[in-house]
């Protein structure tokens, strides 16, 4: 019997974490450019956006939430959805006078 399947540890294969790594690339890539637009107010939300999206890969790939327990991952996720939405009210009060 496998070790890792008794154990109930999952192994991501190598394909499926490069797949993740060339999203977070682009994803990287869409972030420079977005901050080369000048949007005014938007450029934070879109800057943010794009963050929490990649967090949400990092977590669900490479953190393996998405084969744990669904609670775990709706937990992290959640409290990334969070500090992005409350640091995108902060950054846009900073520019109140």
């Amino acid at each position: 019997m496998n070790e890792h399947a008794s154990s109930g540890v999952h192994i991501a294969s190598v394909r499926l974490l490069l797949v993740i790594w060339v999203l977070l690339m682009i994803g990287t890539w869409w972030t420079v450019a977005a901050s080369n637009i000048d949007l005014g107010p938007l450029n934070i939300w879109i800057g943010l956006g794009i963050a929490t999206v990649k967090a949400f890969l990092v977590g669900l790939y490479y953190m393996h939430l998405r084969w744990d327990k669904p609670f775990n991952a709706f937990v992290f996720l959640s409290a990334f959805l969070f500090l992005g939405l409350f640091i995108g009210i902060a950054m846009m009060d900073t520019g109140q006078n």
